[in-house]
């Protein structure tokens, strides 16, 4: 990495909750554990695409952490202050953490003069159940609507300006931000929105459907989820997730996630809603997003074929609806196919090209031969791709490997 000395924070608490509670501000601002912990949370699927996280943190319910980077020269008088970048992780709603060494914004932060912050939010069946009598849905949701109040009302002290923030988000994380865009209590707190493989069709479900995989839940725990232990919750939660499997053929889509219709989401999701000002919006996906996943009953075809299903049907929809909502949209395709891999430009690749240092990726398969070197310099394009919009929402000449889509 080069540029300008960084300042990473250690996990920052942006809220407290208790379980299938709504999250609130901290009383104080204290920090968390040194270490940081993680949503209770079962390993990755993709762990065979990406590897396992070299960070092991621990799991715990006091998981509404962030981390910031920013540059370290922050002089007294900046005004307005650097652009934001607020990262929101994927992992299909059911793993991952925004303080996970992967998601470090040093590189980003250093080369561009901008400020990062990646967030954590809960998951699975603590972030998403919907279940009469207990949890009302869509609390991680909730927790990301709290972490961008957190950067409101924090980030000046770290030299970013809070009146310039642009959300990135991947997978799961995209989603949110898409999401996001119709939730009235996040208006005035984002300018911009880049969205890295959205699964749009695949991720969000209707409250009669999250109510019965609620009570599917509820079966398989057998005792009262406010009350049960966590290694209890994650097995009744992959014992819903196989049931769903077999009852819809889906092998793609968690049995938790966001809900329509259940606060703070409205009952539709279009057409998109946005902060104050111009929306601006880049959005994507990767050439071969869906070599990550495996073939499911009702999801045949080709690489291509699924690819072109899931990602960039959906996608390309997305685009002529935030248009006709007075939009400025950029799109692009990420064709990187690091030689050696045998995934392709495959679903996360693009993720050490923006976020990470050489040993959180190192040994991971989807980089297939590649040193660090080599994936630094195709990433060095990219971060500064991403920085520019982020600036002033002008996306630019993106570089290869990304392919610019016209309207």
């Amino acid at each position: 990495m080069t540029g300008r000395p960084v300042f990473r924070s250690g996990p920052l608490r942006y809220a407290t909750a208790e379980r299938f509670g709504r999250p609130r501000p901290p009383a104080s601002p204290t920090p968390a554990t040194p270490a940081g912990a993680v949503c209770p949370q079962p390993p990755s699927r993709l762990d065979a695409v990406m590897g396992p996280p070299r960070d092991r943190r621990p799991q715990s319910e006091d998981c509404l952490q962030l981390a910031v980077t920013a540059p370290a020269d922050r002089p007294a008088r900046m005004s307005p202050g650097r652009p934001v970048l607020i990262w929101f992780h994927g992992g299909g709603f059911s793993s991952g953490a925004g303080i996970l060494d992967w998601y470090d914004g040093g590189a980003l932060a250093a080369e561009q003069d901008v400020v990062v912050v990646s967030v954590g939010y809960r998951l699975g069946a603590l972030g998403y159940l919907l279940l009469d009598g207990v949890s009302a849905g869509n609390l991680g949701l909730w927790d990301q609507v709290e972490a961008l109040r957190w950067v409101r009302d924090h980030i000046a002290r770290f030299g970013g300006d809070p009146g310039n923030v642009t959300l990135f988000g991947q997978s799961a994380g995209a989603l949110s931000i898409r999401l996001l865009m119709d939730v009235p209590e996040a208006r005035g707190l984002f300018r911009r929105a880049i969205l890295q493989s959205a699964p749009l069709a695949a991720g969000i479900r209707p409250a009669d459907e999250a109510h019965d995989l609620g009570r599917v839940f509820a079966a398989h725990l057998g005792t009262d989820p406010r009350t049960a232990e966590p290694d209890r919750m994650l097995a009744a939660q992959a014992r819903t997730a196989a049931e769903q499997r077999r009852r819809t053929g889906n092998f793609l889509i968690p049995p938790f996630g966001p809900v329509i219709g259940i606060g703070p989401l409205p009952a539709e999701t279009g057409p998109p809603s946005f902060p104050e000002g111009t929306p601006e919006v880049l959005y994507g996906w990767n050439g071969d997003d869906m070599s990550a996943f495996p073939e499911g009953p009702d999801d045949t075809g080709s690489v291509a074929e699924r690819t072109r299903r899931v990602y960039e049907a959906p996608l390309t929809a997305l685009r002529g609806e935030l248009e006709r909502a007075g939009a400025r949209v950029h799109g692009y395709r990420l064709d990187w196919r690091p030689p050696g891999s045998p995934f392709g430009a495959t679903h996360c690749v693009e993720i050490p090209l923006l976020l990470g240092s050489a040993d959180a990726w190192r040994n991971s398969p989807m980089l297939g031969d590649l040193d660090w070197a080599q994936v630094d310099a195709v990433g060095r394009r990219m971060r500064a791709a991403w920085a520019a919009f982020a600036r002033d929402g002008a996306a630019g000449p993106l570089p290869t490997p990304l392919v610019a889509l016209a309207g």
